[in-house]
């Protein structure tokens, strides 16, 4: 299984990067007055519009916002687009009272779905992760962190779902973890070690445009830089459901490049900033660093899977996919 999934990602990791040469810069979680934001929807299209984004999601809590007249305004070929999405909104609550909040994206989404429900956390999450998939949609899983909802275990058992949001902008996220709960970083490394294709998302999670500060939701916090072929929404999904992009909070890569042999991330260094290159690999460990670009590590084939995760001197991140390794 593990040399399938070796091959399997490289491919889909290495040789898209090598067809489709341009990046595009958005964001998959972003909310209006039609559900808990405080703006239209054209006010939110229009500050990612205006401020360097190629395209938005809108992900309005149980609600589709219809994004044809946004669309008709704002989109322009190879310039902006904006896609329709929905947070699907669903809670679980055991038996002794304690509820948990289980939030999924649904990307490029054609009607609205309603919360599926369960009796379990991992029942609600996998009945709706089914009906998104079954709408045609792209599933996200959204801020696990959040009332401390989705452990390590329901998220590798999960069905259905490559996207994970590991970083989120929003108030209360808890995305560094703490009291004996682990980060979201480390959740996704759970997953990846044992052998689960999963691929990480920085996303706002906005809620406020008119206010600003740390106790709101702002925009341009967190962020995804995508490799398709096209500004179109379906090559932005197929993108996205291959682990073609990574995710940041304000670092930006030239480059990524995966071969058999090695893995390469070339980032922009600019005035005095400096940058962390972390290589890692099974159970989170370091693999190896490095400090200028390129950065190259070599592939022995023994670390289970290599990601890169790249810090610079103002606490800004990226993070790159996961290619698997493991030939045994």
């Amino acid at each position: 299984m593990r040399r399938a999934l070796a091959f399997l990602l490289v491919s889909l990791f290495f040789v898209p990067f090598a067809v489709y040469p341009k990046w595009y810069k958005g964001n998959t979680h972003t909310h209006t007055v039609n559900s808990d934001g405080d703006s239209s929807p054209d006010v939110a299209v229009r500050w990612y519009r205006e401020n360097g984004y190629d395209f938005v999601v809108i992900t309005d809590h149980n609600f589709l916002t219809p994004v044809d007249g946004l669309n008709s305004i704002f989109a322009a070929k190879e310039k902006f687009v904006v896609l329709s999405g929905e947070e699907v909104t669903d809670k679980f609550e055991n038996p002794a009272g304690r509820s948990f909040a289980l939030h999924l994206n649904a990307i490029n989404l054609g009607r609205t779905l309603p919360p599926a429900g369960g009796h379990s956390v991992h029942q609600v999450l996998q009945a709706n992760l089914d009906s998104i998939n079954s709408a045609g949609a792209l599933a996200q899983i959204n801020h696990p962190n959040f009332h401390w909802s989705i452990d390590a275990e329901q998220l590798y058992s999960l069905n259905g779902y490559v996207l994970l949001e590991i970083w989120n902008i929003s108030t209360n996220c808890n995305n560094l973890g703490g009291g004996g709960y682990p980060g979201t970083e480390a959740l996704w490394d759970s997953v990846l070690s044992r052998g689960r294709p999963v691929y990480a998302v920085a996303s706002d999670d906005t809620h406020e445009f008119k206010v600003w500060g740390p106790q709101y939701s702002n925009p341009g916090g967190g962020f995804v830089q995508v490799r398709a072929d096209s500004l179109e929404p379906n090559a932005l999904v197929a993108a996205l459901k291959q682990g073609d992009f990574y995710a940041s909070t304000g670092v930006t890569l030239k480059d990524v490049r995966v071969t058999e042999q090695s893995y390469t991330v070339e980032f922009d260094e600019q005035g005095q900033t400096r940058h962390t290159v972390y290589f890692i690999g099974d159970g989170g460990r370091v693999l190896a660093a490095a400090y200028k670009s390129p950065a190259v590590y070599r592939i022995t084939g023994k670390e289970g899977y290599v990601r890169v995760k790249i810090a610079d001197s103002n606490g800004r991140v990226a993070w790159t996919q996961p290619v698997f390794t493991n030939i045994d």
